[in-house]
């Protein structure tokens, strides 16, 4: 049937397409994504006051399902469809901590996100969970002070007793951390301008792409109060995190398009558990060469980067000058990640020859 599919008619080829596509696209949701709130009135709620529990990898996964139903309507400048969004890149990378267990205690000192306890808890104690904490609550009290949540609406995030570093409302957040809510709301209040503005789609869709990853970069900044979490792993684990976070810079500079079919596509070679001390990233032997390459290309990076003194992530800043320059840069990025005979050299020569052009 298949083989013959282009003997029938316009209308049944359309008909396949949409149906190839459609399932691609659920292969790609989240895991558990069907049981999320799919309206905000389906968050818990107390005193007319909406209390999300970002503790809870469903209520956080709901957190984004909810902005990005809020937030479709102004993306038009992204192309006509509901997978364009830029926040799908965080519930897919939630979604990953999740299943490598990087959510779960990893003092051992309780079953938090185990399989033999709460599966859907995220420890506080767990450094990732802390980052998540700064792209998932903090955004979703932006946008709800933007009024994408509806008119009114207020918010207080749950935190579990005795844990008093996380801010809860929006005023707590602005208070600890104005950078990050201060870019986070000029990215909400940045999608309503575009909807009205009669620029080129290619102008509005990059200017709202490097909104959302200032805002995005903030996060992860301000995120450096969890670092006191990274005692807890092993020190091969700490370089993989640290080197993570190293290529969020270069992402971030070349306003990475982080639909879901890209998201996809750079999170699944992530390795699929926590490393190990005993665990040589590049050979780990349970590790499929996907996730091995990712790894060894993510630490030279990072070697890089440290050998020159932070000097590449400038470079590579400095050379994400124009649309023109972050449309090379991103198509660069993917050679790099996931083309295993892209040469590293190449990466560098081209990086300066970019700059003559800035």
């Amino acid at each position: 049937e298949r083989g013959h599919i282009h003997m029938r008619s316009p209308l049944t080829r359309l008909v396949y397409q949409v149906y190839q596509y459609a399932k691609y696209v659920i292969i790609c949701l989240p895991i558990l994504w069907s049981q999320t709130a799919s309206q905000v009135t389906d968050l818990p709620t107390e005193n007319e006051v909406l209390t999300p529990n970002p503790w809870n990898y469903l209520h956080c996964l709901s957190l984004y399902r909810l902005m990005i139903a809020a937030t479709d309507p102004y993306m038009g400048s992204m192309e006509a469809s509901t997978t364009e969004n830029p926040v799908w890149g965080l519930p897919l990378q939630l979604a990953w901590m999740q299943t490598s267990g990087r959510l779960a205690d990893p003092t051992g000192a309780s079953t938090c996100g185990l399989q033999t306890g709460d599966t859907a808890c995220i420890s506080t104690q767990s450094w990732f969970g802390c980052l998540n904490y700064f792209t998932s609550a903090m955004p979703f009290l932006s946008a709800a002070q933007q009024a994408f949540m509806g008119a009114g609406v207020q918010v207080f995030m749950q935190v579990p007793e005795g844990v008093e570093d996380y801010c809860t409302t929006y005023d707590d957040c602005v208070a600890r951390f104005p950078d990050v809510m201060s870019k986070w709301d000029t990215f909400f209040q940045g999608l309503k301008a575009a909807a009205e503005s009669a620029a080129p789609d290619s102008e509005k869709k990059d200017s709202l792409l490097g909104l959302y990853w200032a805002a995005q970069t903030a996060s992860t900044h301000a995120s450096s109060v969890c670092n006191s979490r990274q005692s807890h792993y092993s020190s091969k684990e700490v370089s993989f995190a640290k080197s993570w976070m190293n290529l969020a810079e270069y992402v971030s500079a070349a306003h990475f398009q982080s639909n879901i079919e890209n998201s996809a596509m750079f999170i699944n070679p992530l390795p699929g558990r926590i490393l190990q001390e005993s665990d040589n990233p590049g050979s780990i032997a349970d590790m499929s060469k996907e996730e091995n390459q990712t790894l060894r290309i993510m630490s030279w990076m990072s070697m890089i980067n440290n050998l020159l003194g932070g000097t590449l992530v400038s470079m590579w800043k400095s050379t994400m000058c124009s649309v023109t320059t972050r449309e090379k840069g991103r198509e660069m990025m993917g050679q790099l990640l996931l083309n295993p005979g892209f040469a590293t050299s190449t990466f560098l020569s081209i990086i300066t020859e970019m700059r003559s052009s800035c």
